[in-house]
């Protein structure tokens, strides 16, 4: 690329990396989106909550039209690899594929990993909705089915709990230690009527059209019609902490009502930022954000 400078640049290509383009955009800025090609979102087979699709829309054909909508008001999207981002004094450098790219504002929308369990075809099942990582997202399309929740902690018996909406019969199955969940947590899972399982994982049966069973031992097989896994996630901060922005207790970025970082002109949006990993608050996130950046190129 010949041009090396540009009014933002926005690190991610996911929903709110796109949403900001857009709006980035629309304010006639010179925006370069760099698109690792690993959005989180790409792995959703369909979704039944996000605003305007009632007949529901796949993360990839939902990334596809926040892509075509950000570049036909001029963002430029390009593959790519942040190796490094520092600070300039006046703004930002950003090392893409041993390229230097500089710009006065840049927003992180990098999202985070799944902590996953170790089991076989883990995103294949994924992508299949064989195994489910958002009960907020589809808890609505497990109605009277058979639920296993795969925790290690309390964040497990937290959403085996949430899915009482829902479900009936749920199973909890604790790979943490036993420690891990507390008297407390037990007992209001016993009060539920949710099974525990502390058992270690030995294999598991997928079928094409949901996970069959989870082999604990020759002897005992539980067979679901829905696993969800909530092993929690690892947010993808280390650019933003590189140059020292803060973070919270969990890893995320603490940002500021505008979704500002610790960092002047540093700005954060998305899963990367709080815990409610929503794609509609995602870029509602995003929009906040750049609006307070054309706003600093502004002077305002």
């Amino acid at each position: 690329m010949s041009q090396t400078s540009y009014d933002a640049v926005i690190v991610g290509a996911g929903p709110a990396g796109l949403t900001a383009a857009l709006y980035m955009a629309r304010f006639r800025r010179q925006v370069l989106v760099i698109d690792g090609g690993d959005s989180r979102a790409a792995w959703i087979p369909e979704t039944h909550n996000h605003p305007g699709f009632p007949e529901g829309v796949s993360g990839l054909d939902l990334l596809e039209l926040q892509r075509r909508h950000a570049v036909r008001y001029g963002a430029q999207i390009r593959s790519g690899t942040v190796d490094a981002l520092s600070s300039t004094g006046e703004g930002f450098s950003l090392s893409i594929d041993g390229e230097t790219v500089l710009s006065p504002t840049v927003l992180l929308a990098c999202g985070v990993e799944d902590n996953e369990p170790a089991l076989p075809g883990v995103e294949r099942a994924v992508r299949q909705t064989l195994l489910r990582t958002c009960p907020i997202c589809d808890g609505f399309e497990v109605i009277g089915k058979r639920v296993g929740v795969i925790g290690g902690d309390g964040l497990g018996a937290r959403e085996a709990l949430f899915l009482q909406t829902y479900a009936d019969q749920l199973t909890l199955i604790h790979a943490g230690a036993p420690d891990a969940l507390t008297a407390d947590e037990r007992d209001r899972l016993a009060r539920a009527d949710i099974t525990i399982v502390e058992t270690p994982i030995e294999s598991v049966e997928l079928q094409i059209d949901r996970p069959r069973a989870l082999c604990f031992s020759d002897s005992v097989r539980l067979e679901f019609d829905a696993l969800y896994t909530a092993l929690g996630i690892t947010p993808r901060t280390g650019l933003a902490l590189a140059i020292g922005a803060h973070h919270d207790e969990s890893g995320r970025l603490v940002v500021d009502e505008h979704q500002q970082t610790s960092i002047p002109g540093l700005y954060a949006a998305g899963d990367m930022v709080r815990g409610l990993n929503q794609i509609t608050t995602a870029q509602g996130e995003a929009s906040i954000a750049a609006t307070a950046m054309h706003n600093r190129l502004r002077g305002c």
